[in-house]
């Protein structure tokens, strides 16, 4: 019985913020367009056409001329948007391929290995449903292993035109003549260091380090380096993801609108993000047993007093109860709140994280309220059906006036139904 040799795919959504922002904004087909980090602060996605134009990380307000300029449009990060975009997305290609692996709000791992016919006839089906039904444009790459199916997608959008934006490298002939042109930093988990390591030994293409030594390769490195050599000779050594690994820290941290210099905006705040993470921390089906509580002020203003600090706060029991961790994060707050700065920011932590049921209660603490879970879960599964924080605990504010600053931000189109795509007068 002959060998069925494995198939992967890597389907990634091209410049994907920008996308969503295009998909509502027909009148931008063609216009260049960058997404701004929260507080529109800095450049975080650029389209294709903003790529030569601006680059990543630049501050909103030192290039804000440049933009005008050019003629680029600006957006605040929209991430009800780009959410919901990219699960419709997701949702398109789980009916498309036997097994999918989610590996990032817009890249996600297909398994098609003995799937019949044509695997890049498949692809470009992938690529048109994807457009056609949500207006996001994808590449696909396709190979025997996920680092040179990541490689085939590297490829696909490099090389748009010539390919269609569907790469098939399962053929040696094809994947050798890729590896050859491809700088070895370009390889997926290649890093910025392990590149300049890499060169020492004259490992400078992809193509030289699948020629490297495998057993070299792990000893000078280590064995995740060793199986990316494998796998860009096409040995699968990475499978799918069927569930991602739960968090053991769950986080939620923002910049505030403005200077904060009282007390109750900035509880507000921390209630707020305590909420946040604990949808976070439910989702996943964890407990959690300590909450890290930190504000600092703002670190560049060289006229502004410098101040940051953090405490951990121990809760009686494992919980999810979103009542009880804001209530430990507040209380965390006021240790280390101090009076005469101008705070920019807070962090809520959850830390000591366990699965629901995998760990043995003491038998001398105190025990969560039998209510408690019933409690959570009706509150979610209200927000799930209507939207986050219809309900809400009664210290989470629903529009702060620390909110974040998002002057450019573009409507909740498939998030609120007051916020619906209108055509025509």
């Amino acid at each position: 019985m002959s060998r069925v040799e494995p198939a992967f795919a890597l389907i990634d959504c091209n410049s994907f913020y920008a996308s969503c922002e295009r998909v509502f904004r027909p009148d931008l087909a063609r216009t260049p367009i960058v997404v701004l980090s929260n507080n529109d602060g800095c450049v975080i996605a650029r389209s294709a056409e903003a790529k030569p134009l601006v680059k990543m990380g630049e501050p909103y307000f030192q290039i804000r001329n440049t933009l005008r300029r050019h003629g680029i449009v600006a957006f605040s990060s929209n991430y009800a948007l780009y959410g919901d975009m990219s699960q419709r997305v997701m949702t398109l290609l789980e009916g498309m391929a036997p097994a999918l692996e989610v590996y990032s709000i817009d890249e996600a791992f297909a398994e098609l290995t003995g799937m019949p016919g044509s695997l890049e006839a498949l692809g470009r089906q992938m690529r048109a449903t994807v457009q056609r039904c949500t207006g996001i444009p994808v590449g696909v790459g396709i190979a025997s292993s996920k680092t040179l199916a990541k490689l085939a997608n590297h490829a696909a959008k490099r090389w748009q035109r010539q390919t269609g934006g569907v790469v098939d490298l399962r053929d040696p002939q094809r994947r050798d003549k890729l590896l050859r042109a491809v700088a070895v930093g370009e390889v997926w988990g290649i890093g910025r260091k392990l590149t300049e390591h890499l060169a020492e030994m004259d490992i400078r293409t992809a193509w030289d380090l699948a020629q490297a030594d495998p057993w070299t390769i792990r000893k000078r490195f280590s064995v995740v380096v060793e199986k990316t050599a494998r796998e860009l000779r096409g040995t699968a050594c990475l499978g799918l993801d069927d569930e991602p690994a739960a968090k053991q820290e769950i986080c939620c941290s923002r910049m505030f609108g403005q200077r904060l210099h009282e007390l109750a905006p900035i509880r507000e705040a921390v209630a707020t993000y305590a909420a946040r993470a604990c949808e976070k921390l439910r989702a996943q089906g964890s407990l959690c047993k300590k909450v890290r509580v930190s504000i600092r002020t703002g670190m560049f203003n060289p006229a502004e007093p410098k101040f940051a600090k953090g405490v951990i706060c121990e809760l009686p029991y494992p919980t999810d109860d979103t009542r009880l961790i804001i209530r430990a994060a507040t209380e965390g707050l006021e240790l280390v709140y101090r009076e005469g700065f101008a705070f920019s920011k807070a962090e809520v932590l959850l830390l000591d994280l366990r699965r629901r049921g995998e760990y043995t209660p003491d038998l001398f603490a105190t025990h969560p309220p039998a209510a408690a879970e019933r409690v959570m879960g009706v509150m979610d599964a209200i927000n799930a059906r209507w939207g986050r924080g219809t309900m809400r605990p009664a210290s989470v504010p629903t529009a702060p006036d620390w909110g974040m600053r998002r002057e450019l931000m573009s409507q909740s189109f498939t998030t609120r139904i007051d916020q619906l795509w209108r055509v025509g007068g």
